[in-house]
This record gives structure tokens, sequence and C-alpha cells, in this order.
């Protein structure tokens, strides 16, 4: 079978960031939820996981029924083996990302955004697998002394650097 490669358009809410990923064990859907309900205690989340063998289901935990049916959604229409989706609000993915990455399971990471993302995905006759994912928009420019500003001045707004 030739391989069929098309793109998955993924929901991602106002005020919502979403981390996508490639994991490779069942316990990983638990093994997430417990690493962000313990890094960020009072953010929503939810989280879910595609199994590659065995039943393959979408796995699916968290703590908000709204993101958790999301990422359910996400991790359906990309369907790849082994895929995560996990929609975070009260938190940016910043927060969250090097205890996720130190997670056992976690292979990879695809992205952490609040940005529009598209996912390039490519299906075989065995199944489907993430090429890559669109994060947003292509750049139109490089900064000036007054997008610089900008960019210092709400860092420190947000409270990510002093001053």
């Amino acid at each position: 079978m030739q391989p069929r490669i098309f793109v998955v358009q993924v929901e991602v809410p106002e005020k919502t960031n979403i981390i996508l990923g490639q994991a490779h064990f069942i316990k990983t859907v638990e093994d997430l939820y417990e690493a962000i309900v313990t890094t960020v205690p009072g953010a929503s989340f939810g989280v879910a996981f595609c199994e590659a063998s065995g039943h393959r289901l979408v796995r699916v935990e968290g703590n908000d029924e709204d993101l958790k049916r999301l990422a359910a959604k996400t991790a359906l229409e990309v369907g790849a083996g082994h895929f995560f989706a996990i929609y975070l609000r009260g938190a940016w993915p910043i927060n969250v990302l090097n205890v996720i990455k130190n997670v056992q399971e976690v292979v990879t990471l695809y992205c952490a955004t609040a940005n529009p993302v598209q996912v390039i995905v490519a299906e075989t006759d065995q199944g489907r697998a993430v090429l890559g994912v669109v994060d947003g928009f292509k750049p139109v420019g490089v900064e000036g002394d007054s997008e610089k500003r900008e960019r210092v001045e709400f860092l420190r707004r947000i409270g990510y650097k002093r001053g």
C-alpha cells in the first residue's frame, strides 16, 4: 500500500494550551496524569493516549471533562500508535514540560502551544505515524527595536523574567 498523507486540524480553544507527543506503554496515561497534577495541582487538564496494540483504545485521564473529551477527540483523529494529547488550562506548558519529558514512557514531544495546530499524518496498511506538526503561522519578518521592547516587557509583565 502506498502511504496516504493527510493533515489533522487540532482544536485549541482560547486560553488553552496543548502538548502533543509520543510514548510507548499503556501506563503512560496515568503517569502523565500524576506528573501534571503534582506539578500544577490547580490546573485543569485532559490527557489521551493511543494504544498501539492489544485493545487499541484511546485511554483518557484528567480532571476536566471538557478537556478530557478534547484530548480523546484529538487522539482518535490523529490515530497514531502511542500518540498522546494533553490539553491544559490554568498553567503554561513551560510549567510541566520538564516533568513530562521525564516520564519514563515519553519518547518525544511534537509541540507545546496555544497556537492553531495541524498534525501531518501518514497512514499505511499497518497504521498511522505523525510526520510532524505545524505550530502557528510562518514568520512575516524579523523583530525591530519596538518589537524587542514589547517582548521583554511582556515576559516581565507575566512574571517569567525579573525587573
